[in-house]
């Protein structure tokens, strides 16, 4: 395919997070033009993004008009939607508002980023509500694809996560020796400019997306490596992860119980280009003094 057949311009919803910053800066890097949509222009990722090249645009969720005329002329949307930082129901509120003003836009390609296994009935409440926006963007007049990618392994550089890994303990709530599927938010973007790029290709598709499988044992052993430090791992009860939140609580239940199923084998083999990031290549790139 030549890059005179790519799509003319890509917008990219969650810009300044992580997902949605590491398509755009994949898109960037490969020379497609981006539009990049944040509900704040003007905060440092989103700066950072318009020096990389990107148009950066306000938007918001609950104004149709907006959402259309930023679409307006794009042939394809990296859709995302998230219930933390809002609840469930705005969650799928604004992600259908969001690839509806893109049908209405006329843009040709939308890949909206889900969760792995999220077509499983898992019984996962934010994995739920990404099933609902997946089958509604199903009936829409537009080529969609569904990627989904499994446990963030960036989640681990910031938080509780990290408060816990200063003071020498990589906890998660389920047993050291299960493995887990995860990937990187770098991956996630390089898989989805791919997408993006080979509309024909993956038009009509769900992708189950992950880049290792690896115990948290194996996880934690990973850092302590990168970090030059020793690390325990720690095993959080369910049920105290329950009174932070029943949502969290239910997706390491079934981590534990069921496991993510996805081909990471099969990825590897037949989208080499995107680079798959193990977990010690990824915690080896993380520079964990910050």
């Amino acid at each position: 395919m030549t890059q005179s057949s790519y799509p003319a311009i890509h917008v990219v919803s969650g810009a300044t997070g992580a997902q949605g910053g590491a398509t755009a800066r994949a898109l960037l890097a490969r020379g497609h033009r981006v539009r990049a949509l944040t509900r704040e222009p003007a905060s440092p990722a989103a700066v950072a993004l318009g020096e990389l090249g990107a148009e950066v645009l306000r938007a918001d969720f609950d104004d149709p008009a907006g959402l259309e005329a930023a679409l307006a002329g794009a042939d394809g949307l990296f859709a995302m939607s998230t219930p933390f930082g809002t609840d469930l129901d705005t969650e799928v509120r604004q992600a259908l508002a969001l690839v509806d003003a893109a049908q209405a836009a006329g843009v040709a390609h939308v890949v909206y980023t889900s969760a792995a296994n999220a077509d499983r009935s898992t019984g996962i409440p934010h994995f739920e509500t990404k099933y609902l926006v997946e089958k509604h963007l199903r009936g829409l007049a537009v080529d969609w694809t569904v990627i989904a990618p499994a446990a963030f392994l960036d989640n681990w550089t910031s938080g509780w996560s990290m408060e816990g890994l200063r003071s020498g303990v990589f906890a998660l709530p389920m047993p050291a020796g299960r493995p887990l599927a995860v990937i990187s938010a770098a991956d996630i973007g390089a898989f989805a400019a791919l997408v993006l790029e080979r509309r024909a290709e993956f038009a009509g598709r769900r992708v189950d997306i992950a880049s290792d499988e690896r115990t948290p044992a194996q996880i934690g052993a990973s850092i302590a490596t990168a970090m030059g430090r020793e690390l325990d791992y720690e095993e959080v009860p369910l049920e105290v992860t329950a009174r932070y939140s029943a949502d969290l609580a239910a997706m390491f239940a079934y981590f534990t119980e069921t496991g993510m199923d996805v081909d990471v084998a099969a990825l590897r083999r037949d989208y080499p280009e995107v680079g798959w990031r193990g977990v010690d290549d990824w915690a080896a790139g993380v520079d964990w003094r910050v």
